[in-house]
């Protein structure tokens, strides 16, 4: 397995104001209900329900707000959204992927399709960037789980691929159709993880600058932005200085 690599994968930016904890919570009760209508409103029953539940534990989500999720599926209420993968390319030729939930098609990709554009990208064709990612289990633990030899243990017993441990953590990578035995055999070792979820990991990557990371950001906050994309994901790599130099604007 290899060790830490220095690319890193934007999903959620730390640190988000609290005018975005509502369009998150929104977010999350969203793949709850969908999940808990795809499935068995009991998570124990359904894997997916069960993951979309510890994300949104992870992100301090009330109970009552995951119950009344859950619930709204049993009661048949809610809109039944669709789930449509986007790709493109950010500036610098960044590959992007964007994950949409929507009860309109045709709203989302108009929205979608313009903020690549004002913000220095374009939107593909499905299959334009894919191929530079693959689908993967990711489940990330903070640092005082254990040293990287430790954490490594309990990854090889789990089942998983691939660790990468650093300062900031450990994240542990595994088949997408293994994460739920995974981050299950990981919780009796390390206990409760930080985040469990699919995840795209790139396989090829693009070095940016402090310029081209700036850029960047932009596009993904105004992404993130919309009520109906789920998930952002790109495969830009940056040095530990343009990171530090990002992290202290």
């Amino acid at each position: 397995m290899a060790g830490h690599s220095k690319w890193a994968n934007i999903q959620h930016r730390k640190g988000r104001q609290d005018a975005q904890r509502a369009k998150l919570f929104s977010k999350l009760s969203k793949e709850i209900t969908i999940a808990a209508k795809m499935g068995d409103p009991d998570p124990d029953k359904n894997p997916r329900l069960r993951l979309a539940v510890k994300q949104a534990k992870s992100q301090s989500m009330p109970n009552d707000n995951i119950d009344r999720a859950i619930k709204k599926s049993v009661a048949g209420e809610g809109e039944d959204y669709e789930e449509i993968r986007y790709e493109g390319y950010g500036p610098n030729g960044v590959a992007v992927i964007v994950e949409a939930m929507t009860d309109n098609r045709n709203r989302t990709a108009s929205t979608v399709r313009s903020t690549f554009t004002k913000h220095g990208g374009n939107l593909g064709e499905t299959g334009s960037v894919g191929f530079m990612f693959e689908r993967k289990g990711q489940v990330t633990y903070p640092p005082d789980a254990g040293d990287g030899d430790t954490v490594m243990m309990a990854a090889i017993e789990a089942g998983a691929e691939d660790v990468e441990s650093g300062e900031d953590g450990h994240v542990i990578w595994c088949a997408d159709t293994d994460l739920n035995d995974v981050s299950t055999a990981l919780e009796a070792e390390l206990g409760e993880s930080e985040e469990t979820k699919l995840a795209w990991r790139p396989t090829t990557t693009t070095e940016l600058d402090l310029e081209g990371m700036q850029k960047l950001m932009k596009l993904i906050d105004a992404l993130e932005d919309d009520d109906d994309v789920q998930n952002v994901t790109t495969n830009f790599e940056a040095s530990d200085a343009v990171m530090d130099q990002l992290a202290a604007e």
